[in-house]
């Protein structure tokens, strides 16, 4: 703020003009933060931030310029999108690292799933006489080869192997690589 001995605010310093006592932007732009106006004014100017400034209830001015400082730096790294492009790039980041995590418990529930049945049959096989052992064996491998050849998490839900069963990762690869749209409907 003006005033003898003080120093003017970043913005009337930048502006060259003297910083009167009820500057508008002296309290939200200090003459130690230059550069903190200095990019606002570039983005917006400073008849505009003033304006957005004096509509402002006095509560809410030190948010806004938060938010005004935010997004000229933003607009500053990225012309065309500015805050917008950083919000997507995130989303962006969430979405794959969902993926990830969706295909990550695949293959724990995969891994889980190869054991379970393996336990459990050794333990029924005991029980059993040669005729069932072989007729066990037999449909237990036909079941097991059709779900690895489905290439579609859907079709594995839908029919009931991936609860008997399970569903490779490689598959699960696959079939986000040949539809890229289902990717979305299938992890969000």
């Amino acid at each position: 703020m003006g005033g003898p001995g003080s120093s003017p605010c970043a913005s009337c310093k930048l502006l060259r003009r003297r910083c009167a006592k009820d500057c508008i932007f002296a309290p939200y732009f200090p003459p130690d933060d230059p550069h903190k106006f200095a990019i606002v004014h570039k983005v917006f100017g400073a008849s505009n931030v003033s304006k957005m400034l004096q509509e402002l209830p006095v509560h809410q001015r030190a948010d806004a310029v938060n938010s005004l400082v935010f997004e000229a730096n933003a607009r500053v790294r990225d012309p065309v999108y500015g805050c917008v492009g950083a919000i997507s790039y995130l989303q962006n980041q969430v979405s794959q690292l969902q993926m990830q995590l969706a295909v990550a418990q695949t293959e724990i529930l995969c891994i889980q799933m190869q054991q379970e049945p393996a336990l459990q049959t050794h333990h029924q096989v005991l029980e059993l006489d040669q005729d069932d052992k072989a007729l066990l064996l037999h449909s237990n491998n036909n079941n097991i080869s059709d779900c690895n050849n489905n290439n579609s998490l859907g079709y594995a839900m839908y029919s009931g192997q991936l609860n008997s069963n399970f569903i490779s990762p490689s598959s699960i690869m696959q079939m986000q690589m040949q539809d890229p749209l289902k990717q979305e409907s299938l992890w969000t």
